[in-house]
């Protein structure tokens, strides 16, 4: 299993390279002598690393898996002065998202107890500036964007999937048409940023990221999964679509530096394995990943280090964000789980060999 190997690779440079047991949390760079980069706390960097660790779990069963998350649960609550919530919706929402992963994968109810704690929470977003949706921050309530929209639907569908809850579906179907009406492009398809943010109802067209793109393919996913209408899977079809057209550049996704924009294609290139999982293009969208990942593995990775550049074209620099790691690692297991289903040119060699 050529990706899975990879992606455990990727993984234990994440534990190896990233951990810090004194603060149980990851490092948010590397080089980091003494911890001495981490002078902010990234919230929503370390939700995704949860979710990363939510994929190790999935893939491997092991009980460093399980551990690990047992520690950064602790960790992650200590630094939030022991509490979940925090000032932006978005956030709430990745951390949200990955905890209920995480019971999910391992029953236990104190990841369960935060992913429902962070979703009451989130609800108070909601207000109808704008005609609706969930604010980006608690101190800006009139500026809408995606970004606190998406995440907020997949979380409330894969709630309404575990536990049963009518009001977290209709939560989903509401910020779902919400922002399918307010920011996602009726010609194309493809999905803008947010719109108010400077208070006069402009819509940020010009901001073009790949995790508007993958959000909303998410969250279109999720609610045909669970509707088996197939209007949520043309969107998604769509707007990865979209996606291509507007961002692919030789073939890969772009360089979006190596901030808060190095999670950004790790959060499209996961919504695209969930697509292809779904989709009747699914070879179309496991080729495309597929190209994505051996990129990435033979030119934009250090081959000692096993830790990734900000574009998946070039070699790494020594300084590598966790959130550029993460990026990469989400791309890994993404095809590891296509691997699975035997949805990569990997698998298929292998299934003929075997």
């Amino acid at each position: 299993m050529v990706w899975a190997a990879r992606a455990e690779e990727a993984q234990q440079a994440l534990e190896q390279l990233y951990w810090n047991p004194t603060i149980n949390m990851y490092d948010i760079e590397i080089p980091c002598p003494d911890g001495a980069c981490n002078t902010i706390f990234h919230y929503w960097w370390m939700a995704h690393a949860v979710d990363a660790l939510a994929d190790g779990l999935n893939r491997t069963g092991s009980a460093a898996y399980r551990n690990r998350l047992d520690a950064f649960y602790e960790g992650i609550l200590q630094r939030n002065e022991g509490v979940w919530p925090n000032e932006l919706y978005d956030d709430m929402e990745w951390m949200a998202i990955a905890w209920l992963r995480a019971y999910q994968a391992t029953g236990a109810e104190k990841y369960k107890a935060a992913a429902l704690l962070l979703w009451e929470d989130i609800q108070t977003g909601w207000n109808e500036h704008v005609g609706g949706g969930i604010a980006w921050q608690k101190s800006q309530l009139d500026y809408k964007n995606t970004p606190a929209n998406a995440p907020a639907v997949i979380l409330a569908a894969r709630l309404y999937q575990a536990f049963g809850r009518e009001e977290d579906l209709a939560w989903a179907h509401n910020i779902y048409n919400w922002l399918k009406e307010k920011l996602v492009d009726p010609a194309t398809g493809f999905v803008w940023d947010g719109m108010n943010r400077t208070g006069d109802g402009s819509i940020d067209k010009d901001w073009k990221f790949t995790y508007c793109q993958g959000v909303f393919i998410g969250a279109g996913v999720e609610l045909f999964r669970i509707t088996g209408d197939v209007g949520y899977l043309k969107d998604a079809e769509r707007t990865a679509k979209a996606a291509g057209d507007e961002l692919l550049r030789d073939g890969l996704w772009p360089d979006e530096g190596n901030g808060d924009g190095g999670l950004f294609k790790g959060i499209l290139v996961r919504y695209l394995g969930e697509l292809a999982s779904v989709s009747a293009e699914r070879a179309e969208l496991s080729a495309l990943l597929e190209r994505q990942g051996e990129t990435l593995w033979a030119q934009g990775s250090d081959a000692a280090r096993k830790v990734f550049s900000t574009s998946w074209g070039i070699q790494p620099e020594e300084r590598v964000t966790l959130s550029t790691q993460l990026s990469g690692i989400m791309l890994l297991e993404q095809l590891a789980v296509l691997e699975k289903n035997g949805q990569t040119s990997t698998a298929q060699t292998e299934e003929v060999q075997s």
